[in-house]
């Protein structure tokens, strides 16, 4: 679906990680993330993700492969976090969340790093002056990073690679998914807000028939 291709293009086009590569997503356990950690993971990197609850990080680390994640609103300061987790830096970044979080991680980026802007969930809400700025953007230029933002409809020519590929995934046992579906139209306000609160385990469907 759209949360799948997002991940795909993001992941595998967009990204196009080498075996080794350490990986950080945000966001790790909606729609995108759980599909990204483990296409990633299927490339042979170290992946890593943060999420909203204890809950989901147990989840995409047993269910979705992810290697280590930690709960982002138990972190203090992202720094640190992303310290102790890439030790050896972050060679690509999945960002579903922006703000802050794109900020910690541009202080822990490599040379050569690629950052992916899937989506910046915490910043939807917000007037365009109330936004989170990243001070530290310098840090692009003296690590030579590429950072590139991607809509689904400019990539359009590539669905079918991309309904061939994750076909093959999920025939083979190689991809997992997980749904919270919400019934009838009049939960569409409710299952909309549930995305913005991070209160479900992989991707929210409504379900109209």
């Amino acid at each position: 679906g759209v949360a799948g291709f997002a991940a795909w293009l993001g992941i595998v086009l967009l990204g196009d990680p080498k075996p080794g590569t350490n990986v950080f997503i945000s966001a790790a356990g909606g729609g995108v993330g759980m599909v990204a950690g483990q296409l990633a993971k299927l490339r042979g990197c170290t992946v890593i993700g943060s999420t909203g609850s204890d809950k989901k990080v147990q989840l995409i680390k047993d269910e979705f492969g992810y290697d280590d994640a930690f709960n982002y609103n138990k972190e203090a300061d992202f720094d640190v976090a992303l310290t102790k987790y890439f030790p050896n830096g972050i060679d690509l970044y999945l960002d579903n969340v922006g703000g802050t979080m794109l900020e910690a991680v541009l202080n822990h980026v490599n040379s050569h790093a690629k950052v992916i802007l899937c989506g910046m969930m915490s910043q939807y809400n917000k007037g365009w002056k109330e936004r989170e700025g990243v001070r530290n953007l310098l840090n692009i230029v003296g690590k030579e990073v590429t950072m590139k933002g991607f809509m689904e409809l400019s990539y359009m020519n590539h669905f079918g690679d991309f309904s061939k590929e994750m076909q093959g995934h999920v025939v083979q046992g190689k991809i997992r998914s997980k749904h919270k579906i919400y019934h009838g139209i009049e939960s569409f306000l409710e299952s909309l807000e549930s995305v913005f609160l991070s209160i479900n385990d992989g991707k929210v469907v409504l379900q109209l028939v």
